[in-house]
């Protein structure tokens, strides 16, 4: 057996001689952690780092992402359906209770895990558990009524902005998109993400062989993924990146050419310095993060492609003036990736946008000095909160005179006009690129951008 100590303290024993505990044990814990505050990591970070300290294999933790993903995808609902189901309502005071009742709900109403599997395993986790113990009857029979309820719950299941959003944030989408955009977002993060890849060359005839579509802005969407991505035919031969749809805009709109010395600031984790690099420039990747630029260093490695990659924070880049393009990719909330992060809308908060709103203008500023005399700066945020995008970049504007925007154009973005806004920048939502045959999975992550030319 292996132990795993988790945010309040006391040690879990991982326990792998039963069939998919250790999984649920890991799931639990993650989600616990993060509903009791343990904000400093992602979800997935925290996944990863539980997974490896209980040796799961692959299988298994595939299946911990699952149930936790689909634990925070759908934990607005969850906490109304077991508050309804609990006479003195939902304890939102013992995350590990509320972690194990909506981690086994998940399971039971959005995976496909036997019922079974389900109850016993979520009641032997609170067996298991010395904060848990003397709750395992509670845990039970819940449970088993979700189970015998399940028609009736999933067909309640009708309001995602109102009932499955966070209030804080679904108050944010309204004020900014209305009433109808602001729920086709919520709709969207409801329906998960697909698996978007930009490749070197010939999308057409890898989107063929990978069984995948091209979309209108150049990335190849693949519509069924039976395997691990790193087992793909061209993966391994680095022939192509994992790289979401949205993500992969911001830096084509630089247009670079071979021999153009590019900074891509907040680099990690590579995907837009992959497109760089692979467009011929010389690029110069700077992140605070070490071992996030190990993972990049290793990624270009398998691309085949080089990049200048220093570790170190983008505000004391020491260049003015000595690039003919800059990419700034800005630490934001990232809202606009719950689609694939869905624990985002549940671990921010409107302070946290604040705060990062700050850090985005002086990055901006920074990014600014680097540009060349008639080169070109793409500012850019995951985000779907206005702060961190359009107010930025107007706030920009006022001050630095000695910049202009460059509007994006519809041709360069395959026709999607709706991913262009009134003043020419790039907004992408959620909803935007819905499905466009049965069984495919549309959407993009919520993404801005815009294009700055300094005066020559």
């Amino acid at each position: 057996m292996a132990t795993h100590r988790n945010a309040e303290g006391p040690t879990t024993v991982i326990d792998r001689t039963v069939a998919g505990l250790a999984a649920r044990q890991v799931a639990h814990g993650a989600v616990a952690d993060l509903l009791g505050g343990a904000h400093a990591f992602a979800l997935e970070d925290a996944l990863a780092q539980a997974g490896r300290h209980a040796g799961l294999d692959p299988a298994d933790a595939a299946l911990a992402r699952a149930i936790a993903t689909a634990t925070f995808r759908r934990l607005g609902f969850l906490k109304q359906i077991l508050a309804a189901r609990l006479s003195q309502g939902l304890p939102e005071g013992q995350p590990r209770l509320v972690a194990l009742l909506a981690t086994s709900a998940a399971q039971i109403l959005d995976l496909n895990v036997p019922d079974h599997a389900a109850v016993d395993l979520g009641v032997r986790i609170a067996k298991g558990d010395p904060q848990l113990q003397h709750l395992s009857g509670l845990v039970n029979a819940v449970l088993r009524r979700i189970v015998r309820e399940r028609a009736d719950i999933l067909a309640a299941m009708i309001d995602p902005l109102t009932d499955n959003t966070p209030d804080w944030l679904a108050g944010r989408w309204r004020a900014a998109y209305g009433e109808a955009t602001a729920g086709a977002i919520a709709r969207a993060h409801l329906a998960g993400a697909a698996l978007d890849i930009t490749v070197k060359n010939s999308a057409a005839e890898w989107a063929e062989r990978l069984g995948g579509t091209v979309l209108p802005t150049g990335s190849v969407r693949l519509h069924e993924v039976s395997s691990a991505v790193a087992d793909l035919p061209g993966y391994a031969e680095g022939a192509w990146w994992v790289q979401d749809a949205a993500a992969a805009i911001p830096a084509r709109l630089l247009s670079v050419t071979p021999g153009q010395r590019v900074a891509d600031l907040c680099a990690a984790p590579g995907g837009k310095t992959a497109q760089l690099a692979s467009a011929g420039a010389t690029v110069v990747a700077v992140d605070r993060s070490a071992p996030r630029l190990e993972r990049l260093r290793e990624n270009l490695g398998r691309l085949g492609l080089t990049a200048e990659i220093r570790v170190g924070n983008a505000l004391d880049v020491e260049e003015p003036g000595q690039f003919d393009a800059v990419l700034l990719d800005a630490p934001c909330s990232a809202t606009g990736t719950l689609r694939r992060h869905p624990d985002v809308a549940w671990t921010k908060e409107g302070n946290d946008i604040l705060r990062l709103a700050a850090l985005q203008r002086r990055l901006f500023d920074r990014a600014a000095i680097l540009v060349k005399s008639g080169g070109l700066l793409v500012y850019c945020t995951c985000s779907l909160e206005p702060e961190e995008g359009e107010k930025q970049v107007r706030d920009f504007l006022k001050r630095n005179d000695g910049f202009e925007r460059v509007p994006v154009t519809v041709d360069e973005l395959g026709g999607l006009s709706e991913c262009i806004d009134a003043q020419g920048d790039l907004r992408t939502l959620p909803s935007h690129l819905g499905r466009t045959t049965p069984g495919q999975m549309g959407g993009l992550d919520g993404f801005f951008a815009s294009r700055l030319r300094r005066a020559a």
